[in-house]
C-alpha cells in the first residue's frame, strides 16, 4: 500500500534548520547551479523569491537591479539577509505586494506544493511579470523519493508530475521553457553520504532520470491565451429550413 504524502505546511523555523544541515547545505549548493544554469546574468533585473527562496536568491545580490524574498503567511517570515536592510517580507500568496507587470524573473522554491489555491497564486504570478517575463518552478517530483519521506522539505505538501505541471501553468497563460531535474540522492541526513552526493547525481540523471527528487521547470508570461482548435468541417447531406419543417408536420396532420 502506498504511503500516504503529507500535506502539513512546514513552519519557517524548520525550514531554516534544514538548510543549516549538511543535507541542506548539499541541496542548497546544488539547486542554487540549477538556477544559475537558467539565470545566467540578470543584471539591471527586478528579481523576487516567493515562498523560502531566501538561500537561493542571495548569490544574485549586487547583480539585480531589486531583490527581495516573499514569504507566505502560512509559513512565516524570518529577517533577510542577515546583514543590511531587510529585504524580506511576509505576503498572502494570493494578494502581493507588488505592482502589475513590475518583475522580470520570479522564483518559487517551497511555494507550489504547500499552497490550497495554486490557481489564484500561479495568476497573481502572471500579474506581477512583466510581458517578457519569466518564472522558475522548483517543485517535489510525485514520483521522487523525496516526496515519499518527511525528513526534508520536498516530503510536505502536494507534489507534481510534468504532465500535472504542463496543465496548471498553461491553465494560468505560461509557457514552459526549459525542464530539468535533480536530486537524486536518498534523502538522508548522513556525514558519509553528503561526500557522495555528487556522484549520485551523475548516475541517477544517467539511469533513473524520472525519479529524481524535485522537478525545476522555467515558464514565459504569455500575454494571449491558446487558439482552441477548429472542429473539423462535416458533410451535410440535406439541409432542413424551418418552410420544409412546416409542410411535413402539415402533412403528417
Amino acid at each position: 500500500m502506498e504511503r500516504p504524502l503529507s500535506p502539513m505546511q512546514l513552519d519557517i523555523v524548520d525550514l531554516r534548520d534544514f538548510y543549516n544541515r549538511p543535507l541542506g547545505g548539499f541541496v542548497r549548493r546544488l539547486l542554487t547551479s540549477r538556477i544559475r544554469a537558467r539565470w545566467r546574468s540578470l543584471e539591471g533585473c527586478q528579481l523576487m523569491g516567493l515562498g523560502f527562496a531566501a538561500p537561493y536568491i542571495g548569490m544574485f545580490r549586487g547583480e539585480a537591479a531589486r531583490l527581495g524574498a516573499l514569504m507566505p503567511a502560512t509559513q512565516g517570515a524570518l529577517v533577510w539577509p542577515a546583514s543590511g536592510p531587510a529585504q524580506a517580507v511576509m505576503v498572502e500568496e494570493a494578494m502581493l505586494p507588488l505592482a502589475d507587470a513590475s518583475i522580470d524573473r520570479l522564483l518559487a522554491v517551497h511555494c507550489l506544493e504547500a499552497s490550497e489555491r495554486t490557481g489564484p497564486l500561479l495568476r497573481e504570478m502572471w500579474r506581477v511579470l512583466t510581458p517578457e517575463g519569466r518564472l522558475l518552478l522548483i517543485v517535489p517530483n510525485r514520483r521522487g523519493i523525496w516526496a515519499r519521506l518527511d525528513t526534508t522539505p520536498f516530503g510536505h505538501g502536494r507534489p507534481y508530475s510534468r504532465a500535472q505541471l504542463e496543465r496548471l501553468l498553461g491553465e494560468s497563460l505560461f509557457t514552459p521553457l526549459e525542464w530539468a531535474s535533480a536530486l537524486f540522492m536518498p534523502p538522508f541526513d548522513r556525514q558519509w553520504l553528503v561526500r557522495w552526493a555528487t556522484g549520485f547525481e551523475r548516475i541517477g540523471a544517467r539511469l533513473w532520470p524520472g525519479f529524481a527528487g524535485v522537478i525545476i521547470v522555467e515558464a514565459r508570461k504569455e500575454l494571449m491565451g491558446a487558439v482552441p482548435k477548429r472542429a473539423p468541417a462535416r458533410r451535410v447531406k440535406q439541409l432542413a429550413t424551418v418552410r420544409g419543417i412546416l409542410k411535413r408536420c402539415e402533412r403528417r396532420s
